[in-house]
């Protein structure tokens, strides 16, 4: 699935990417190796391997540098589509960069599937520890911008239990909430004029946008998607 995805988000980039200059330079980008640990300080190798001293696997100093900042072009935050919070605030999704991102698609009328959904993502939240939770953003895209207004995202947000500033709910354009559902390969159909039939996947992105985890099913066991979030926070 993660390859799918990865081919699915580099075709929607194309449109956007093509003819602009993001000022990367043309000089070939050196690759670099050190150990985890920094047993010997700054030290950095040529050629992958272990430490001499502690014999863990050196790991990519470029690897290192794009956590720290820098998107590969397979991240979220290349999209260039504007959302609108439930505090009617316009943003971009790469203003989320920085955090672990766990998101999920739900519309706030739904009857059966997105309350249990919007549970899951409260029982994930939940087991993040308290000094975690900074690092952490719980996102809820509405798959009916024209019925999710701010408003109602608000209204849905107290209703549960999502008042805290690590939740944000999102309503887009029709246009940009397909695009971005096929970057997640969450289905979507409107089946009555006020159902949908939908995907039920929690999906996690590491904090420069890159999928890292998904999980799909209602009520299932969440430990590996609470796992992979505690990894990259710590």
């Amino acid at each position: 699935m993660k390859n799918t995805l990865k081919i699915v988000l580099l075709f929607l980039l194309i449109g956007t990417l093509t003819g602009c200059n993001f000022g990367k330079s043309d000089k070939l980008e050196t690759v670099t190796y050190e150990c985890p640990m920094f047993c010997e300080g700054e030290k950095t190798y040529e050629e992958p391997g272990t430490c001499p001293i502690c014999n863990m696997d050196l790991t990519l100093v470029a690897e290192k540098e794009k956590k720290e900042g820098e998107i590969s072009d397979l991240s979220i935050y290349n999209l260039p589509s504007v959302w609108t919070t439930q505090h009617n605030e316009e943003i971009e999704l790469k203003e989320l960069q920085g955090n672990v991102v766990v998101m999920v698609m739900i519309y706030t009328s739904c009857p059966a599937a997105c309350p249990r959904l919007a549970a899951d993502m409260r029982n994930i939240e939940k087991q993040i520890p308290a000094d975690k939770k900074k690092d952490v953003t719980l996102v809820l895209v509405s798959i009916d911008p024209e019925t999710d207004t701010p408003e109602r995202l608000a209204a849905f947000a107290k209703e549960n239990l999502m008042e805290s500033n690590q939740w944000v709910l999102l309503r887009g354009t029709e246009a940009n909430t397909r695009e971005f559902a096929a970057v997640l390969a969450v289905n979507y159909k409107r089946i009555s004029p006020l159902d949908f039939s939908h995907s039920n996947i929690i999906s996690v992105f590491d904090q420069g946008g890159e999928l890292v985890h998904q999980k799909e099913g209602l009520g299932v066991n969440h430990q590996e998607t609470v796992s992979k979030i505690l990894e990259l926070v710590n």
